[in-house]
C-alpha cells in the first residue's frame, strides 16, 4: 500500500523484485539457523493464513508488512498487531490459527514446517528460550493493546501508537524520529478501536500541535518526542 516499497525497511529497493536487500532480524526478531523453509511472496490483501487453518508452519517476514487481525462476530475487525520485517508470525498458536494474517503490501515472508521447528527446540535449549521470550513479547503487547483500547482517550492511543513505532525504530538501531507507516488509516483505526476520521483528525491535531511532521500521510517524523510521550501516558491534563 506504500509507494515507496520497502525503501523504510533498507536504504535502497531492488527494482527487479520491489523488496529491499535482505537485512539481519531486527532486535525483536530472531536468527533460526539450520531450520530450512522456503520464502514466497504474498500480494497485498493476500492471506499468509486464515482463523481456523490447521497450524502447519511459523512465519518469519523477511521484506514487507503484514497485519495480524479477527474478525468479531458483528462483523467487525480488531487488528491484534503488526508484524515488521525480523518478526515471526504464529508462535503462539497450536492446532489451529485463532487469527487471520494479511499482507498489508506485498511481502516475502519464510515458511519454516512446525515440525521441524519442535525438533530444533528439543536440540537447542538456547533456541527454546528465545522463542519463549519471543511468545512472552508477544502477550505484553496483546496486554498493552488491552489497555489501549479500553482505557485511553484518541489523542493518547494515536500517540502511544507512535511511540511504540519510535521505540522499535530504536531497538533496530534506525532513526527513531523518522518512519514511514506500512498500513492504512482503516488499519490502525481497527488496531486502536478508533473511526478512520477520529485517527485522521488526531493526526492533524498532533501535526497542529508540533509534535509530528506528517509528509504524503505515511511518513511521519516526530518533531518533540518528550511531549508525544507525555501524550501517551496521558500526563498533558
Amino acid at each position: 500500500m506504500l509507494a515507496t516499497a520497502y525503501a523504510n525497511d533498507a536504504g535502497t529497493v531492488d527494482h527487479t523484485t520491489g523488496f529491499a536487500p535482505k537485512r539481519s532480524p531486527d532486535a525483536d526478531g530472531l536468527e533460526l539457523r539450520g531450520i530450512a523453509g522456503p520464502t514466497r511472496t504474498f500480494e497485498a490483501k493476500e492471506h499468509v493464513f486464515r482463523e481456523g487453518d490447521a497450524v502447519t508452519h511459523v512465519y518469519q517476514v523477511e521484506a514487507g508488512h503484514v497485519c495480524i487481525y479477527k474478525m468479531l462476530s458483528d462483523g467487525r475487525r480488531q487488528v491484534i498487531d503488526f508484524a515488521y520485517p525480523g518478526d515471526f508470525i504464529g508462535l503462539g498458536a497450536m492446532h489451529e490459527h485463532g487469527c487471520n494474517a494479511q499482507a498489508t503490501s506485498r511481502a516475502r515472508i519464510r515458511l519454516m514446517p512446525v515440525v521441524t521447528l519442535r525438533q530444533v527446540m528439543r536440540d537447542d535449549a538456547l533456541l527454546g528460550m528465545k522463542l519463549y521470550e519471543a511468545i512472552s513479547r508477544e502477550l505484553l503487547a496483546a496486554r498493552e493493546l488491552l489497555m489501549t483500547v479500553s482505557q485511553r482517550t484518541a489523542m493518547e492511543r494515536v500517540a502511544s501508537f507512535l511511540v511504540a513505532l519510535s521505540r522499535r525504530n530504536a531497538r533496530r538501531g534506525e532513526d527513531p524520529r523518522e518512519f514511514v507507516l506500512p498500513m492504512t488509516r482503516n488499519d490502525i483505526a481497527d488496531f486502536l478501536g478508533l473511526t478512520i476520521e477520529t485517527v485522521s483528525r488526531t493526526f492533524t491535531k498532533l501535526r497542529a500541535e508540533g509534535l509530528i511532521d506528517l509528509a504524503q500521510s505515511v511518513l511521519v517524523t516526530i518533531v518533540d518526542p518528550a511531549s508525544l510521550e507525555e501524550f501517551a501516558e496521558g500526563r498533558t491534563h
